[in-house]
């Protein structure tokens, strides 16, 4: 990865909402509608890119997250110069310090500076005329594997068949519903697919730690991948630790830490067998760069998370393929035109594997043509 200094001349988050008809559920929230805030940065010898900040909740996230990007950061950084990406997330990371502080928003300051980083990252590699993946170092491969995720618990079975049709052959369920709910939506997925199928579990946070390692002990015949978020996500490394020894399903954990020294820790602890950042909580490609490379050389699975629009799915399909291992990427199953119909250049499915858009940077963009209708106004 060769990278020449550059210039930021101008950054615009752009926000769009399109309605749905049938609300994502999780076990803490409900997503009435699927909101994202796309990034374009233009450099200044006109080269752009493409990013994605997360803004799923709360409802009036992408319209904060956005302001946040356009009052605070665009300021800051345009016009500067700087020599890497990884030196620009740095720089954006020290001058919000303490605004993260006094304004008591390090989450939503660190989901604008990650969309922002993206951008960065997919605007040097179109620069350069690579596909990501390869201007990250990474192999010459065409393709990742991927799993249909955020199945609610509300007969998940059906929407997962229709993925199957699709072209998946992983599927991951939402649990924190109750016991009973919980174990026969379980049952009925392993029914379905059959043994050989890998099923994940997530519980968004869901338990306590009795509730946490009795649910694995539940779970465990019928041997799910792994237990998402069965407790808090702050929760201390003993608390984890504890989980794990008593839980019977290995753990996964990650989409909701933030900073370098959380992951260090979550993947020093051998309480989680995968680690799961978010290159549009925290981090960007900068920050899961060298998260998810210190994983994998753990012994630690990098599998990255996303629940969002296609811009940053397919910037985590590059990033994991940088990467390599055994990792799978998380493709949401619910209905979300952002994430597929609305993007250029978005990839097909192939037996259970998500291929790699050909062509320089992530290799997508957003259709700001179509998108027009779903545009919501920021004010200045």
């Amino acid at each position: 990865m060769a990278v020449h200094s550059f210039t930021i001349a101008h950054i615009e988050p752009l926000v769009f909402r399109v309605p749905i008809e049938t609300p994502v559920v999780t076990s803490f929230g409900v997503m009435r509608d699927r909101p994202a805030v796309f990034v374009r940065v233009v450099a200044g010898d006109g080269a752009e890119g493409w990013g994605e900040a997360w803004c799923n909740f709360p409802a009036v996230g992408a319209e904060h997250r956005a302001r946040l990007i356009a009052s605070v950061l665009a300021p800051l950084i345009e016009g500067r110069t700087f020599e890497t990406p990884a030196a620009a997330f740095a720089f954006m990371q020290e001058a919000t310090a303490v605004l993260a502080i006094q304004s008591g928003e390090p989450g939503p300051l660190a989901q604008a500076v990650a969309g922002i980083d993206i951008a960065i990252w997919d605007m040097l590699a179109r620069r350069s005329a690579q596909p990501l993946n390869r201007f990250l170092g990474g192999a010459d491969v065409g393709r990742v594997r991927a799993y249909a995720s955020g199945l609610n618990a509300d007969e998940p079975e059906r929407l997962a068949s229709r993925k199957a049709e699709a072209g998946f052959r992983r599927f991951k369920i939402k649990v924190g519903f109750g016991e009973e709910r919980d174990l026969r939506n379980l049952e009925t997925m392993r029914q379905t697919f059959g043994d050989e199928t890998e099923l994940m579990v997530d519980a968004n946070q869901a338990w306590n730690t009795d509730t946490a390692m009795r649910m694995g002990r539940l779970f465990e015949p019928l041997a799910p991948k792994w237990l998402e978020e069965p407790v808090r996500a702050d929760a201390s490394i003993e608390t984890w630790q504890s989980i794990a020894r008593g839980c019977g399903v290995p753990l996964a954990n990650g989409e909701n830490l933030r900073g370098a020294a959380e992951f260090s820790a979550m993947t020093a602890s051998g309480a989680v067998r995968y680690l799961q950042p978010d290159i549009g909580k925290w981090g960007g490609i900068s920050g899961c760069l060298t998260v998810a490379r210190h994983a994998v050389d753990s012994g630690v699975t990098y599998c990255p998370h996303w629940l969002g629009g296609g811009v940053g799915l397919i910037a985590s399909l590059h990033l994991l393929a940088a990467i390599g291992g055994e990792g799978i990427l998380e493709v949401d199953a619910n209905p979300n035109p952002l994430r597929e119909d609305l993007i250029l250049g978005f990839p097909e499915m192939a037996d259970g594997d998500m291929l790699i858009p050909e062509g320089a940077g992530i290799g997508v963009a957003p259709d700001l043509s179509a998108l027009k209708r779903y545009a919501v106004d920021i004010p200045s």
